[in-house]
């Protein structure tokens, strides 16, 4: 081949190669955003290093930490290979073999296309490393004992990834991939059991303790519990904006989901409000 033409292959692959890992970027920081990420690895109230671990997560069993899952090969994840992160994500297994206690909403996530986790794996690993170690659980015996999980999961837990429901559109599903995959709503906003699993027959219908003890609202089509009143345009300011019907915006904890999920495509908010205009109403009065 002539000397001109290889060097015309090799810059045609390398831009080629660079627009690929560019796209996975963009991909996976969409997905690292909708999913909220940040939120539960970043101690945002001293303003420490994204991913580095983050602030604890108060729960009935004790307080959990989310790690540091920046690339640093020694405190984060930087060692891990893809299988090591498709495994955490899909099935709450660490790449030692332990099980994850279901703080990390591996329950939900484990929806998620093979694509998506390793695009997400992709943005992480392109941010900055943090020599942060990460600060231990405090949980209570004996929920600490991470074998039990084990036993937890044959409870509570269905291995994904999310199965595509033929008696539905695409958009329809679209919205179900995003509201129990990425949003993994269902994780607040369904009440748990003594055990900390999901309540199903109860699903979105409110929580009476939610995260570090607040109420979560019922989010189902119930128009006395719920937000059956809503119109389609509500639901979607509410997805786009965070404003509620009353013109009110959220506050605490959602104020910070919604400002992520207020990163929705158009086509993915219209998605996410068809699918949770299907959820069946559940009369469920959140207690205070």
């Amino acid at each position: 081949m002539h000397p001109i033409l290889i060097v015309a292959f090799i810059l045609l692959a390398s831009n080629l190669a660079l627009g690929q890992t560019q796209a996975q970027l963009d991909r996976g920081k969409y997905i690292f955003t909708i999913s909220g990420c940040k939120s539960c690895h970043t101690d945002t109230k001293v303003e420490s290093q994204i991913m580095s671990g983050g602030t604890g997560i108060k729960t009935p069993f004790g307080i959990f930490y989310g790690p540091n899952i920046t690339p640093d090969k020694e405190f984060g994840i930087g060692k891990w290979s893809d299988e090591d992160f498709v495994k955490a994500i899909r099935k709450g297994i660490s790449p030692s073999g332990d099980h994850y206690f279901p703080s990390f909403p591996y329950t939900s996530y484990t929806n998620l296309t093979t694509a998506d986790i390793l695009d997400l794996k992709t943005y992480i690993f392109s941010l900055k490393p943090s020599r942060t170690p990460s600060k231990s659980h405090q949980i209570k015996i004996p929920f600490n004992i991470r074998f039990f999980q084990l036993f937890w999961k044959w409870l509570f837990f269905n291995e994904g990834p999310y199965v595509y429901n033929v008696k539905r559109g695409e958009d329809w599903n679209r919205g179900a991939y995003i509201t129990n995959g990425l949003g993994h709503c269902g994780e607040c906003h369904t009440q748990r059991n003594i055990l900390g699993g999901i309540d199903n027959t109860k699903f979105l219908g409110g929580a009476s303790n939610g995260i570090s003890g607040g109420t979560v609202p019922n989010i189902t089509q119930d128009h006395k519990t719920g937000i059956g009143n809503w119109t389609n345009q509500d639901l979607l300011t509410f997805l786009t904006m965070g404003m509620l019907p009353d013109g009110d915006f959220v506050g605490g904890t959602m104020a910070e989901v919604s400002k992520n999920i207020s990163e929705l495509t158009v086509y993915d908010s219209e998605a996410m409000a068809l699918y949770l205009k299907s959820i069946p109403p559940i009369h469920n009065v959140v207690e205070k």
